[in-house]
C-alpha cells in the first residue's frame, strides 16, 4: 500500500474540497488474509476452479476488503489518527481482481462543528473505472491545547 506518512488533521484543519488518495495492488495474500480474518471463505474469492466458472472468470477480492481501504485513508491520511467512524454507505459497481491496482480517494464534502463531524465522499477505482463509492461520516479530534 502506498502510505508514506501518517498525517493527523484536526477538525480545525479540514476544509470542504480537501482530499487524500492511496493506491494498493491487491495481492493473493490480501484476499486469503481477509478471508481468514472475516470468516468469508466464499470460493469466488479463494478457489481458481470455482471462480473460473463464474461470470467474472477468475477469483475476485471481497467487496469489503476493497471498502476497507477507505478505512486506511481515514485512519492514516485524512483525518488520520483519532478519527472515529460514525457511518459508511457503499455502492459496489465492478469486481476487483487479484493484481488490480485500487486507487482510493476520500474528499471532505461537509463539516459540522457540533460533534466535530466530517462527511466524506469515498471512491475506489481500478484503471479509471469506479468499482465502489459511498459516503463516510467521521468524528474528528479537535486540536489539543498548547503545552503549558
Amino acid at each position: 500500500m502506498t502510505i508514506h506518512t501518517v498525517r493527523t488533521y484536526y477538525f480545525e484543519d479540514l476544509q470542504v474540497g480537501m482530499s487524500e488518495t492511496i493506491m494498493k495492488t491487491v495481492m493473493d495474500s490480501d484476499v486469503v488474509g481477509f478471508a481468514e480474518v472475516s470468516g468469508d471463505a466464499n470460493p469466488i474469492h479463494l478457489c481458481d476452479i470455482y471462480a473460473s466458472k463464474t461470470r467474472f472468470g477468475q477469483r475476485i477480492a471481497h467487496g469489503l476488503y476493497t471498502a476497507s481501504l477507505i478505512s486506511a485513508v481515514l485512519g492514516t491520511r485524512m483525518p488520520g489518527p483519532g478519527a472515529v467512524y460514525m457511518s459508511q454507505s457503499l455502492n459496489f459497481y465492478a469486481p476487483v481482481k487479484i493484481g488490480d491496482v485500487v486507487v482510493v480517494t476520500v474528499e471532505v464534502v461537509e463539516l459540522t462543528e457540533k460533534g466535530r463531524r466530517a462527511r466524506l465522499h469515498c471512491e475506489a477505482t481500478v484503471d479509471g473505472t469506479v468499482v465502489l463509492d459511498g459516503e463516510a461520516m467521521v468524528m474528528v479530534p479537535k486540536r489539543p491545547p498548547p503545552p503549558a
